[in-house]
C-alpha cells in the first residue's frame, strides 16, 4: 500500500486523512497519524479504523476490528519491545508509577506472547520505570505460535495491559562491526535548525556515531541528516520513537540497543555543547578531545572502575537575542548564570545496571562501577536553555519527549524544570532578554569561531551556516 494518499475510515463511515510518520523499530510496522473525526470525539469508545486508499470506502459492521477499541495513550499500554540474547525487553506505560518512583515487583507480572489464538507465558525478571525484562519463550513454544505476528503484552495480576508491541526473536548476526569508542544519543523533536551546529561541532571533537530518537519530528529531520551524512561523512542513525513523554524509556532502549556497536554513549540534548577551557589554545579541534574526558583504563582497579563521567552545566540566557541567531547558538548566546547546574553524562554501556534505570542523562550502574564528576576547569556543558522568547516558547511547547509539564501549566511549581520567576502566563516578560545574565562568557563563542569560522563573500560565517 502506497503511503501518499491514505485515509482512516472509522465507524459511521467517518474519514480522516492518515499521514505516514515512520516505521516502528521493533515490529517494522508502518506508523500513521490521524485525527479523530469531530462527530466521534464524544463517544465513550472508538473502534480501530481501517486504512484505505479511498475516502469512499465503507466501514463494514462485520469487520474484525469492531471487536477491539482504539487504545488511548492516556491509559496503560505496552508500546514497544526489544530482544536481546538473554531476554525480551518490554516498554510499558502505566504499570509503574514513575513520578512517584514506585516500581511493581516482577513477581506480580507475567509476559504474554500471543498469535491471537495461542498464548505463551514467561516470567518477568526486572521491573523499573517503563522497562520490563521477560524471559524468551522456548524454541518449541515459538514454533507452536507459528509464523503469524506475535504480540507481546504484560499481565498484571489477572488483567492484561493492552499492547501494540510485537515480538521479534533476536536476529543472528555473524558479522559484528567494530565498536565505536564514543557515540552520542539524544531524543529530538522539531529541532532540525539546531542540528547541523550540534552534530558538526561534536563530530569534530570525537563523537564517532550519533543515534537520534525521533519523537515525531515534522521539520525535515531526515533531509538534514542526509546532508550531514553526505557532505561530512558523519555516521548518523535515526530511530523512529513516536511515544510521548518517554525520554527515559528511549534512553533505556538506546543503551541496550547500542551496546554491541558503541562502547561509551554521551547523553546530552542538542542545545548542550561540551566545552573545556583547556582547548582554547588549540588551533583546531581533534577527535581525541572528548575521549580525553574518559578514564584511561577502566579495568586497572576493579573496585574503582569508572562507568559514568558526569559533566556539570552552565545555563545560558537570552543574551538580548530577539530571534534564533543564524550563526548558531554558540555564537548568539554569551550570557549565563554563575552557578553550575545539573550534570549530563557519558556512560560505559556495559556498566549500566540491568534494570536500565535512568534519571534523564544519567544511569544507575552495576555493582563495582562508580561515577566520576568532572571539575569545571576540565570541562563543562554549555546549556543554551533560555533562548530568544520565540525559541523559548517553541522549546517548551515541544517537550513531548520528557515527562515535564508545559511551562504554562501550573503543575509542580517547585520543579527544577520550571523557569525561575516566569510564572504561567504565555507573555514575554519585559526583561526577558537580560534574564539569567550574571556572567559574560565568550569562551566557546571565540573558540568555535576559530575552529569553524569561514570567510566568504558575505563576510564571516560559520561552517554550519553553509547549507
Amino acid at each position: 500500500m502506497h503511503t501518499d494518499s491514505i485515509y482512516c475510515v472509522f465507524q459511521s463511515n467517518s474519514t480522516s486523512p492518515a499521514k505516514f510518520t515512520g516505521v516502528l523499530p521493533s515490529s517494522r510496522s508502518k506508523f500513521f497519524k490521524r485525527s479523530i473525526p469531530n462527530n466521534l470525539r464524544d463517544l465513550k469508545s472508538i473502534h480501530p479504523p481501517i486504512l484505505s486508499t479511498s475516502p469512499e470506502d465503507y466501514y463494514l459492521s462485520s469487520d474484525e476490528s469492531l471487536k477491539e477499541k482504539v487504545f488511548s495513550w492516556n491509559s496503560s499500554m505496552c508500546y514497544d519491545s526489544f530482544s536481546t540474547e538473554e531476554d525480551v525487553i518490554l516498554f510499558v506505560k502505566g504499570a509503574n508509577k514513575n513520578h512517584l518512583a514506585i516500581n511493581r515487583s516482577p513477581t506480580e507480572l507475567k509476559c504474554l506472547f500471543s498469535n491471537g489464538v495461542n498464548t505463551v507465558i514467561t516470567s518477568v525478571t526486572s521491573s523499573s520505570q517503563e522497562v520490563f525484562r521477560c524471559l524468551h519463550p522456548s524454541e518449541t513454544e515459538i514454533h507452536g505460535l507459528g509464523d503469524e505476528k506475535i504480540r507481546v503484552a504484560l499481565q498484571l495480576n489477572d488483567s492484561v495491559i493492552p499492547s501494540v508491541a510485537y515480538y521479534r526473536p533476536l536476529a543472528r548476526n555473524l558479522i559484528h562491526p567494530e565498536k565505536k569508542q564514543l557515540c552520542a544519543s539524544t531524543m529530538v523533536h522539531n529541532v532540525s535548525k539546531f542540528l547541523r551546529e550540534w552534530v558538526i561541532f561534536h563530530s569534530r571533537l570525537g563523537i564517532d556515531k550519533f543515534v537520534f530518537y525521533d519523537n515525531g519530528s515534522e521539520d525535515g529531520l531526515q533531509d538534514v541528516v542526509n546532508k550531514l551524512t553526505g557532505d561530512y561523512n558523519i555516521d548518523i542513525e535515526v530511530i523512529f520513537w513516536p511515544w510521548p513523554k518517554t525520554q527515559e524509556a528511549g534512553f533505556s532502549h538506546s543503551a541496550i540497543r547500542s551496546r554491541e556497536s558503541c562502547t561509551w554513549m554521551m547523553y546530552t540534548d542538542v542545545d548542550e555543547f561540551v566545552f573545556s577551557p583547556k582547548w582554547v589554545n588549540s588551533l583546531e579541534p581533534s577527535s581525541g578531545m572528548l575521549k580525553s574526558l574518559l578514564p584511561i583504563n577502566i579495568s586497572t582497579l576493579p573496585s574503582q572502575k569508572i562507568g559514568q563521567v558526569m559533566i556539570f552545566c552552565y545555563e545560558f540566557g537570552p543574551s538580548d537575542q530577539k530571534v534564533h541567531p543564524v550563526e548558531g547558538v554558540t555564537q548568539g548566546y554569551t550570557c549565563r548564570s554563575r552557578k553550575l547546574n545539573r550534570h549530563k553524562s557519558i556512560v560505559l554501556l556495559d556498566a549500566i545496571d540491568t534494570s536500565l534505570f535512568n534519571v534523564i542523562h544519567h544511569f544507575e550502574l552495576k555493582d563495582g562501577y562508580q561515577s566520576k564528576k568532572v571539575i569545571s576547569r576540565d570541562a563543562v556543558v554549555n546549556h543554551y536553555k533560555y533562548q530568544a522568547w520565540s525559541e523559548f516558547q517553541a522549546k517548551f511547547k515541544r517537550r513531548v519527549s520528557a515527562y515535564v509539564a508545559d511551562w504554562t501549566d501550573p503543575v509542580n511549581p517547585m520543579s527544577k524544570d520550571r523557569t525561575p520567576d516566569l510564572g504561567f502566563e504565555p507573555v514575554e516578560p519585559k526583561d526577558w532578554g537580560e534574564r539569567f545574565c550574571e556572567v559574560q562568557d565568550m569562551g566557546l563563542k571565540m573558540l568555535a569561531q576559530k575552529w569553524f569560522g569561514l570567510v566568504s563573500s558575505e563576510g564571516h560565517i560559520m561552517v554550519w551556516q553553509d547549507a
